[in-house]
């Protein structure tokens, strides 16, 4: 049968398709509209079953707050080009609302929220077969606090979900969100450093001090030591500012506002 133009331009509109593989689903749909979706997202499941493969290291994080509560989510792709395309960026916004609008709690339940007649599964899917790249939904967190900040550095890749105990001011939650982006901590301080990342600090302090010669009685207290150091450079409040080396995170935080600390903590970065 005859597909129009405007047939064409529909089927783009409703599935985000490139022009040809629009006509050709409806050429094959016999100018079904729900059937050439289908279609479509077939050929997303094929791409993506061809191309699972590969990595997705490029793509788009994006970020909000929504008053006490603040999301983040990464749709990922192989290519920087697909990843700078208007249509994209789109698409992460709309699982990014998507998450909002159902308030959702972790990655999987992310993956299985319906928009429309698909999940959020499906629409990654559906992108695939679009771009012809591998997309993939590596992140999504969501924190909740008195005071929610989100911070997406300019490229992108990069973005940090911080909830402070209390209100405090923009610049001060601005500040240690994009402390956190580019120092990359393991976690809000000691006492939430994973055991099993303590743990392996330890050994290596351990192996260090024994291939330096240090006595075997001094091992366990030299490992330590570094254990402590480590804990200091790598948890966000007790790192060091980047604007003043001088003072840490916890210390800027209680002279803008005493009292205040850092309760909630996401970072996700495509390049690490």
């Amino acid at each position: 049968m005859e597909i129009k133009a405007a047939d064409v331009a529909k089927l783009r509109k409703m599935t985000g398709a490139g022009m040809m593989d629009c006509k050709k689903a409806l050429q094959e749909a016999n100018g079904d509209y729900d059937r050439a979706q289908e279609i479509i997202r077939e050929k997303g499941k094929l791409v993506a079953s061809k191309r699972a493969d590969r990595t997705a290291t490029e793509g788009v994080v994006t970020g909000k707050v929504v008053g006490g509560k603040a999301y983040m989510v990464c749709l990922a792709c192989e290519t920087d080009f697909v990843a700078k395309n208007a249509e994209f960026a789109a698409s992460a916004n709309a699982i990014l609302d998507i998450a909002i609008a159902n308030d959702v709690a972790d990655l999987d339940a992310l993956m299985n929220v319906k928009a429309g007649n698909q999940t959020v599964a499906d629409m990654v899917t559906e992108k695939s077969g679009q771009t012809g790249e591998k997309v993939e939904l590596p992140f999504y967190a969501r924190i909740e606090a008195p005071s929610c900040f989100c911070y997406v550095h300019m490229n992108n890749k990069l973005g940090t979900l911080v909830g402070f105990n209390m209100e405090v001011p923009a610049e001060v939650g601005k500040d240690v969100a994009m402390q956190a982006a580019a120092m990359a901590p393991v976690s809000i301080s000691a006492a939430d450093c994973p055991a099993e990342v303590i743990e392996k600090e330890r050994q290596i302090g351990h192996e260090q001090a024994r291939l330096e010669g240090k006595p075997e009685a001094m091992l366990d207290k030299i490992a330590e030591g570094k254990v402590n150091k480590f804990l200091k450079e790598n948890t966000l409040l007790s790192q060091p500012t980047v604007k003043d080396n001088k003072v840490t995170v916890e210390q800027f935080i209680q002279k803008a506002v005493p009292g205040a600390t850092v309760v909630a903590y996401k970072r996700f970065s495509l390049n690490d």
